[in-house]
């Protein structure tokens, strides 16, 4: 009975992040909840995202540290197996994927296979799934992204030489020559990846630094770690691409300079594109911008019963963003009082080598925006949990309101930096001053000792430097 059921409270179109944590948090508030997916639940994020690209830098990681034995007093010989890495990479993501299965069968929370089109109804839209019609007082967009494309640049992924993030994660070779298309953090993460295997790994990004997206001071020393570990970095450059027999020819473009050089395969990372496509969003009178949905507070779309969140609406776009955005959608359906999203507060991490992470402003954003701000920084290399780990490279950033003393953001580049972001994270959510974080005990020895420094620096206080 409960399977030819087509009456719901709440209908969520994709199960990744966004979607599959809605679906829960949904069914917790005591909703009768479906979720609808076309390919394998836990979307691009568990499938062919965040967590299979963990899985390859993770053994990216370690073959580098292996690569460096000797500086820890140790002998080793090692080779790697490309097919073994992948392999553990693609059972990881389908453990994940089984786990969020079980996890819609414990909530009691319908899954509904195939792609899901909508039409007028009320009190929302109605859902159709290969031609069976669904209705529910609610409805929420969760479909994600996929990458975009420049086919008039040659940016297209053909399978077998231009590759997208997917076709990246199972690649058939670590290629000798490496191109990568955009330096976000999709981007890097795959140039660092590949470097550690041997790759001669060529970055190319259109504006004037790589990691446009984080503090200037950071990219500029990403930029540095890169090239010491023997990546070519190519800023303010335009890539247009021709594959031939056995490859890629590209023609990188900077300024009035052209060069043609030959790689063996190109990952595309230079940006995303809304999943809205054939679904009927325009024929509804949703809002769509440049492919990414347009919603107001509390992710409404402006049309009756429907919602959209996660990465088919608007930046940041990260898995973390989407799961808060739902939650906070779903409580206000409910009738509860969630706090509006703030996109200063969601932290940004990139797991290359160095990792990068950061949240709230950058220093240049936060004097345009006429603060007075205090600076702090405290280097890795002053830290004796830094130099014992043998990471003695990286940097705390702090920027503060001089006046309030409001945290107004931090940036860190080095080991372990994606763990540690979210002490700031929760000091901004609690709206702690410079005051709190200077009187906070950090615990000895610890690299988060680093991030008490970087406090203490802009207030001329830092004890380790």
């Amino acid at each position: 009975m409960f399977m030819a059921d087509t009456q719901f409270d709440v209908i969520i179109v994709g199960s990744g992040p966004g979607g599959y944590v809605t679906a829960i948090r949904a069914a917790q508030l005591g909703f009768k909840t479906a979720i609808v997916e076309r390919d394998t639940l836990g979307g691009v994020c568990l499938n062919w995202g965040c967590i299979p690209t963990k899985a390859l830098l993770r053994s990216a990681e370690i073959y580098h540290q292996f690569q460096h034995a000797g500086d820890y007093g140790l002998s080793a010989r090692i080779d790697f197996d490309l097919a073994a890495i992948v392999k553990r990479s693609r059972n990881i993501a389908g453990q994940l994927s089984k786990g969020v299965a079980f996890l819609m069968k414990k909530h009691n929370i319908r899954v509904i296979e195939g792609f899901a089109e909508l039409k007028a109804g009320k009190p929302a839209p109605i859902v159709v799934v290969d031609k069976d019609e669904y209705q529910a007082r609610h409805v929420i967009l969760a479909t994600g992204a996929r990458a975009r494309t420049v086919p008039q640049a040659g940016l297209e992924p053909d399978g077998k030489y231009i590759w997208t993030a997917r076709e990246a994660m199972v690649p058939d070779i670590i290629p000798k020559k490496l191109l990568v298309v955009g330096s976000g953090a999709i981007g890097i993460e795959f140039a660092s990846f590949f470097d550690a295997f041997g790759a001669d790994v060529t970055v190319v990004e259109m504006v004037g630094r790589i990691l446009p997206a984080e503090d200037a001071e950071i990219s500029s020393m990403a930029k540095k770690a890169f090239e010491k570990r023997g990546m070519t970095i190519k800023i303010n450059t335009q890539a247009s691409i021709k594959t031939t027999k056995n490859g890629v020819t590209a023609t990188l473009k900077t300024g009035d300079k052209s060069e043609t050089s030959e790689f063996e395969r190109v990952v595309l990372a230079v940006g995303i594109v809304g999943n809205t496509e054939n679904m009927g969003l325009k024929e509804l009178g949703v809002k769509i911008d440049r492919s990414h949905i347009r919603v107001g507070d509390y992710s409404f779309t402006g049309v009756p019963g429907l919602y959209a969140i996660g990465d088919v609406t608007s930046p940041p776009w990260l898995a973390h963003k989407a799961s808060h955005e739902g939650v906070i959608c779903i409580e206000r359906i409910v009738g509860e009082h969630p706090h509006s999203l703030n996109p200063d507060s969601i932290p940004a991490c990139t797991y290359c080598h160095p990792q990068i992470a950061s949240v709230g402003l950058t220093e240049e954003q936060a004097r345009e925006a006429g603060r007075d701000v205090k600076v702090g920084r405290f280097p890795f290399i002053g830290n004796g949990k830094a130099i014992a780990l043998g990471e003695p490279e990286g940097l705390v950033k702090t920027v503060f309101d001089s006046r309030t003393g409001e945290l107004l953001g931090a940036h860190m580049i080095g080991a372990e930096v994606t763990e540690l972001i979210q002490g700031y994270t929760v000091a901004r959510t609690l709206e702690t001053t410079e005051a709190e974080l200077m009187e906070t005990v950090f615990p000895h020895p610890t690299l988060s000792e680093m991030m008490h420094e970087a406090v203490l620096d802009a207030y001329d206080r830092v004890i380790h430097i």
